[in-house]
């Protein structure tokens, strides 16, 4: 069995890290790591896993040699202890943002600081197989995706390999989990609760890994906390550079698509689901894409949605871990969503 360690595991993309990988058939977990709950079982912070795992948090200083290490550390740790990592696992999966962008002047303008390790910029591979299949293979060094970002760039990924966005605004609703365990003074469910809530109007980070990696578009992102746990749902609205039909978005994404273990095209003429909707991919690793037209004035309707904490997190962590270290890629990964949820 290949042997994993999960780095900060008390957080809730390390729950769900925990959850998927009891469940693959190639991997052991052999440590999860937490500074402050060493000794403690891990169902005293992940209540879903009791009776399923007999772990007790260790502190990181206990944990030897692995196989693979998923690093589930806030912002700026990461890269302070990825040498550590890296030297006690073949191959090490960073869910932090810390190595998303290929730039270190890219990462400076969203970040507003400076990259402490610039070098390992261009060697990490970016963690979303849908688009970087071919270069994961025996990769170790593999980067997290933002949430956000995989919604958008599954939406818009058609469109922009077509060369067929000149403009796209992608207005995204987040569920709570997205802002992780700890809390905050919006997070307190007196505030949280029930809002309809636009704290990014402009100048998301995660807008950074789109343009990354799908090229050079006009792109404006808005992000709204709405009442859900889970889930983020891209509505893109695209400027195209030519006249495209309903028909012609059919071929373009069932081309795109119709391969991929995880992604449904849901755009149906008629019904209640007729479209993604995060409600109806909740626990699982499936991001669902659909389409309309406005056929008044030829602009783009691209809708997509996800888990944030699987597909946007841990499942694309698993998945592209599977890539890299030669199992099937759909291992650990074949629960079916939660419905109703």
């Amino acid at each position: 069995m290949t042997r994993a360690c999960i780095v900060g595991g008390s957080g809730y993309t390390g729950g769900e890290l925990v959850r998927l990988l009891l469940e693959h058939p190639g991997i052991e977990v052999a440590a999860v790591t937490s500074r402050s709950l060493g000794g403690k079982p891990l169902y005293s912070v992940h209540p879903h896993l009791r009776g399923l795992s007999d772990l007790r948090f260790v502190s990181p200083d206990e944990v030897g040699e692995v196989d693979v290490a998923f690093l589930c550390l806030p912002h700026g740790v990461s890269v302070g202890e990825i040498d550590r990592w890296r030297q006690a696992a073949r191959t090490v999966v960073d869910l932090s943002s810390d190595f998303r962008l290929r730039s270190a002047d890219s990462y400076r303008e969203w970040y507003g600081s400076e990259h402490p390790r610039p070098d390992l910029l261009s060697e990490a591979i970016y963690g979303l197989p849908e688009l970087t299949r071919q270069r994961l293979p025996d990769a170790t060094l593999v980067s997290g995706v933002g949430c956000n970002a995989t919604a958008m760039v599954l939406a818009l990924l058609p469109l922009a390999s077509a060369g067929l966005i000149d403009r796209a605004i992608c207005d995204i609703k987040v569920g709570s989990s997205e802002a992780g365990r700890g809390p905050s003074a919006g997070s307190h469910h007196p505030e949280r609760s029930g809002v309809v809530r636009s704290y990014a109007p402009a100048g998301h980070r995660h807008a950074a890994e789109v343009s990354q990696t799908l090229g050079d578009f006009v792109l404006d992102v808005s992000v709204t906390a709405v009442e859900l746990v889970r889930g983020a749902v891209c509505t893109a609205h695209v400027v195209p550079s030519r006249p495209v039909t309903k028909k012609d978005l059919w071929g373009m994404y069932r081309e795109a698509y119709s391969q991929e273990p995880f992604i449904r095209i849901v755009s149906e003429r008629s019904g209640a689901h007729r479209l993604p909707d995060a409600k109806t991919v909740v626990g699982s690793n499936f991001a669902d894409v659909g389409f309309e037209v406005d056929e008044r004035t030829g602009r783009l309707v691209v809708i997509s949605a996800i888990d944030n904490l699987v597909k946007g997190a841990a499942g694309s962590a698993v998945q592209a871990m599977n890539v890299a270290m030669g199992f099937a890629e759909t291992d650990g990964l074949g629960r079916a969503p939660l419905y109703p949820a």
